[in-house]
């Protein structure tokens, strides 16, 4: 008989941590599973960390040649035998008996449901340092709706990779990891699954995500900033294109929203650290071009992102760059009246300031009465 659910541990350089993670597995309440230790091609103890394991539920398999994280995740998928498939790296564990169950009941007794995730709780040196609050989306068990838990995506990533169990058909119908998106392949999926699918959220943290010097996010923020920042562009390009030709408008227009605030904060970053992270004006404009279908797009994002841009300078009182990018704003798009208004302000000198200053507290006063 097949396995009710599959585990795939992605391993390389990890054997020191292995038996951790798979132990908190192997203790699970729920036990029809299997267990797929992904060793890619590791130069470390692995092998032997792997081998000690005795349980029959255990698979190991062993990469002649290193596939990387998406090329391994992707093997290990395609392997599994469940109908249910937890990935979990093997610096991080489970930190609850009982977590396996729960999630199989609630997926069992709900077939609209792709996804389920909890919580996690960040260990450090070993030591638990307290609850990742990006991964704690509301305070009850719940099951969301598919197109509002994609709005919430939209917004940033909630979900921790190693806390989410995924119905197999879900790789198998939508998509297995794009090998384009190492750094934010897995807030891809959770987007595309949820465009699709119901999910399913447990308020309780029952999983442990290891913070430490070889974690691969660690390495995309550092070495592979590259990456991590045509990721971040990237996914919500992606999520509009799917949602403005399924006709979902409003959703598409969060994405363009979205899309607006990674550009600006990518190019702030860089005009802080010009060897830093981020994007220059000329790779942004780059990146614009290879994403926009129409000339009218183009411009409009442009504009928006240039009035971004002179909105951060006016609060930091750098009224020369705020006229500049206020000018480049509605010279893209002569109808955007507010930005003509806060461009005229900005003449006034340091009155108009001022008033710009008071105007920007009371429409975020706005928004937030709104949001409540």
């Amino acid at each position: 008989m097949d396995p009710k659910v599959s585990f795939i541990v992605p391993c390389y350089n990890l054997g020191h941590l292995l038996s951790e993670c798979v132990n908190s597995i192997l203790i699970q309440t729920y036990e029809n599973l299997e267990l797929l230790i992904m060793d890619d091609c590791s130069p470390d103890q692995t092998p032997e960390v792997a081998q000690s394991i005795h349980d029959p539920r255990i698979r190991y398999l062993r990469n002649q040649e290193n596939l990387g994280n998406i090329g391994n995740y992707n093997k290990g998928i395609n392997l599994a035998r469940g109908q249910y498939v937890w990935l979990i790296s093997a610096d991080d564990r489970l930190r609850r008996d009982h977590i396996l169950a729960r999630y199989v009941q609630l997926m069992d007794d709900h077939p609209e449901v792709g996804y389920v995730f909890c919580p996690a709780v960040a260990v450090q040196d070993n030591h638990e340092t307290g609850l990742m609050t990006f991964t704690s989306p509301t305070s009850r068990d719940t099951i969301f709706k598919g197109l509002d838990f994609l709005q919430k995506l939209i917004d940033g990533n909630c979900v921790s990779a190693p806390a989410a169990m995924v119905r197999k058909e879900c790789y198998e119908r939508v998509s297995l990891f794009p090998s384009d998106m190492p750094y934010a392949g897995d807030w891809y999926l959770w987007c595309m699954f949820a465009f699709h699918y119901d999910v399913a959220y447990f308020a309780e943290p029952m999983v442990n995500r290891r913070l430490h010097a070889r974690n691969l996010s660690k390495f995309f923020m550092t070495e592979g900033l590259r990456t991590y920042v045509a990721n971040m562009i990237e996914v919500p390009w992606h999520i509009k294109d799917k949602t403005e030709a399924a006709g979902y408008k409003s959703i598409a227009g969060k994405c363009k929203d979205a899309i607006v605030a990674e550009y600006v904060s990518e190019i702030l970053a860089k005009q802080a650290q010009d060897q830093g992270p981020g994007l220059t004006l000329e790779e942004f404009e780059q990146c614009l071009r290879r994403h926009t279908r129409s000339r009218r797009e183009e411009s409009e994002i442009r504009a928006r992102v240039h009035a971004g841009l002179g909105d951060h300078y006016c609060w930091q009182h750098d009224v020369a760059q705020a006229a500049r990018h206020y000018a480049w704003a509605v010279r893209e798009d002569p109808c955007m009246l507010s930005v003509y208004a806060k461009y005229a302000l900005l003449h006034l000198g340091k009155i108009g300031v001022q008033l710009r200053a008071r105007m920007g507290t009371m429409q975020r006063l706005a928004k937030a009465m709104k949001l409540r």
